[in-house]
């Protein structure tokens, strides 16, 4: 399976690094994955998604975000728009370069980033979330007593998965200014919702609302 390493621009006109995965033969469909929140395209997550995908007869891009893996920017000044921003900017790269994806997946807050970038990707027909959160504020409940430090002090490192990533205020500000909006009712694309029953990062609750939310066509998987 082909596999090529690429760079296009950001949100801020910074150097994002991606991995653009062919299939044998000519692609039935272009994929783009956003990852989760602090991670990377590198992660076995991706990795796994994309193989399987590419094995299907799909073209697959992954990319990381701003700030993040091989990607230039200081992860601490952006926050959930500027991830939007950039999936917008990766749409735009394959539409100029290859073909547009017709479906976006996004893992855990990379998921809720593909639900309000699809609305503005034309081509897109369908999303699918992995254990994402209907509310991007729903991560800040992972920050426990640090919270209150960003608040009071602009900013603070926070573990996320065993590392330590700053996270300034502007981060807390840009997710409870998006908060619960009728997004997912207003996207108009097919959507199938991947969540574990017993998942302790992202509750169950969260992929409830993007279901009732969501109108038809859509589905529902259990995960382990």
């Amino acid at each position: 399976m082909p596999r090529e390493k690429i760079e296009f621009k950001g949100h801020d006109g910074g150097r994002l690094a991606g991995l653009l995965e062919h299939p044998d033969g000519a692609a039935s469909a272009w994929v783009l994955f956003a990852h989760c929140f602090s991670c990377g395209k590198d992660i076995a997550a991706a990795s796994r998604v994309a193989r399987a995908l590419v094995a299907r007869g799909y073209a697959v891009l992954r990319f990381d975000f701003t700030g993040l893996g091989n990607s230039d920017g200081d992860f601490a000044n952006t926050n959930f728009s500027s991830n939007v921003a950039d999936l917008k900017k990766a749409a735009e790269y394959l539409r100029s370069q290859y073909r547009a994806p017709t479906l976006l997946i996004g893992h855990s807050l990379g998921g809720t980033a593909a639900l309000i970038a699809a609305g503005d990707i034309p081509e897109c027909k369908a999303v699918v979330t992995i254990g994402a959160p209907y509310d991007p504020a729903h991560l800040t409940r992972h920050f426990g007593e640090d919270l209150q430090t960003i608040m009071d002090r602009g900013k603070a490192e926070v573990n996320l998965g065993g590392r330590a990533v700053t996270i300034k205020r502007q981060f807390i500000d840009d997710v409870a200014r998006i908060g619960e909006k009728d997004i997912v009712g207003k996207m108009k694309k097919a959507l199938l919702i991947c969540h574990a029953p017993l998942d302790e990062v992202v509750s169950i609750d969260e992929a409830e609302k993007i279901y009732k939310a969501a109108k038809n066509p859509k589905s529902f998987v259990s995960l382990d």
